[in-house]
């Protein structure tokens, strides 16, 4: 097998068009461990491969019955690992540059269910109303109730504008919901800004890609241009994004840490699954021959008061950010605890253009945490009011056989439930208030944020 550049690819599960976002590892020539093989599990697996060959009601192909034994050792051992045929491994790569075809659901699998952990900005997906926690029960007229996951992403994916309805469950509600929604070439706008008001900044960030660290240094720029004079304040919002490339997420962190701030390190077995990464223009620029975009920056980035916005849809590099500006001290985390991805997966080319992805390593933040299963706690705890119940609270800690924390801490999970700022009390209203655009004059979250960095800026001045 050939060694591969690192590249590294962070993200939460599948979507529903791409395959997976997740890490790209540098894969060497490894000897085979000298351990004995197991002569009679192998004998039990000839003797099952046989009787299906002879007897099965149908005819099976010798490809078909060995794809699925490797799917089956795979998703056996997390939900993460997974074999990637030659359509799957060619998306996952195409994926990265924010470009590709389906619906735009980030999912995962759970009780034999498709669950949505997250709608991805600006896709069908995300315009038709489908909500993190939906479960989905039928994808036109095949229940998913015994497909794989890859097999229920595939259906899912489709040629642009061709329609597909999905038979969703949602929580609190008495009947299932059906969408009909058409497929189309998802195109990831992976940076938004705006001046929120004068001396105020906001940047969101949907999904880390290949120039998300570019696009976030040319964002910063034209804010402090706009403004005409340094920012009194940013807000950094990285909810519901569900992941990416490793070197965005080591970009984001650049722009705001210190030189050479450690960001995130791995721990694994073996000598490839362990990194430390730091906010050195070689770790996130990867040699490409480009010019470090971040130098283009103003000093004042570095010490503008900064406050991240995350919840239970912000996942892998989105918390490897939060957890590096968290430790460092550089930011406000406010929002609700995150999702929990913190295990990294490697992708290990087999021939034929087919992969398997296998969790290597688990991934921790510059002080030691361990972000797995377990997610960033923030700093300030605000819910989102116009969240429907159970939004946003499926976690990695939820998915059937998960990997564990293997650091847990005496830290109570979203401050044992009980919010430090509580978004208001709507039981007694007629109607919960309707779901706000992520940014708009309405987001209740964002506007305790501004309402912080204000405060902060009066701080300051005393």
């Amino acid at each position: 097998m050939r060694l591969l550049e690192k590249s590294g690819l962070i993200g939460l599960g599948l979507v529903a068009g791409i395959s997976v976002s997740l890490h790209f590892a540098a894969v060497a020539d490894k000897e085979t461990l000298a351990t004995p093989l197991p002569i009679e599990e192998l004998r039990a697996f000839s003797e099952v491969f046989g009787r299906v060959k002879s007897d099965y009601v149908e005819p099976v192909t010798d490809k078909q019955l060995i794809n699925g034994a490797i799917n089956g050792m795979l998703n056996g051992l997390d939900p993460h690992s997974a074999y990637l045929d030659a359509e799957a491994f060619k998306e996952l790569q195409v994926g990265t540059h924010g470009e590709f075809g389906g619906l735009g659901i980030e999912v995962g699998m759970e009780d034999g269910l498709v669950k949505v952990i997250s709608p991805i900005e600006d896709t069908p997906a995300f315009e038709a109303g489908i909500k993190s926690g939906d479960l989905i029960i039928k994808l036109d007229d095949t229940l998913v109730k015994g497909l794989s996951l890859n097999d229920a992403v595939k259906r899912m994916r489709g040629k642009p504008g061709s329609k597909i309805t999905l038979t969703i469950s949602r929580k609190n509600e008495p009947k299932l919901l059906t969408f009909t929604l058409t497929r189309a070439v998802i195109k990831v706008q992976s940076v938004k800004s705006k001046l929120i008001e004068p001396g105020y900044g906001f940047i969101r960030i949907t999904q880390f890609q290949e120039r998300t660290g570019e696009n976030l240094a040319s964002a910063l720029e034209n804010l402090y241009k706009e403004n005409h004079e340094p920012l009194k304040g940013l807000v950094l919002d990285l909810r519901n994004d569900p992941g990416g490339l490793l070197t965005g997420a080591v970009g984001v962190s650049a722009a705001f840490l210190g030189k050479d701030a450690l960001v995130v390190y791995t721990e694994g077995r073996t000598e490839d699954a362990k990194m430390r990464l730091t906010t050195n223009p070689d770790n996130y620029l990867r040699g490409n021959g480009k010019q470090d975009y971040m130098k283009r920056l103003p000093d004042a980035v570095k010490y503008v008061s900064l406050v991240v916005l995350v919840n239970g849809g912000s996942a892998s590099a989105s918390e490897i950010v939060a957890g590096a500006l968290q430790d460092h001290k550089r930011a406000v985390i406010m929002g609700s605890q995150t999702f929990g991805k913190g295990s990294v997966q490697t992708i290990l080319p087999l021939g034929n253009n087919t992969a398997i992805k296998l969790t290597t390593a688990r991934y921790y933040t510059p002080n030691g945490r361990s972000i797995q299963a377990k997610g960033i706690v923030p700093d300030i705890l605000v819910e989102d009011p116009t969240a429907s119940d159970g939004a946003f609270h499926l976690r990695e800690a939820d998915l059937e056989k998960h990997l564990t924390n293997d650091k847990p801490s005496d830290e109570k999970p979203d401050n044992a439930g009980k919010s430090t700022h509580p978004a208001p009390n709507n039981k007694g209203d007629a109607a919960k208030p309707a779901p706000s655009e992520f940014g708009s004059k309405n987001d209740y979250q964002l506007n305790q944020a501004l309402s912080l960095l204000k405060g902060m800026q009066i701080l300051h001045g005393k």
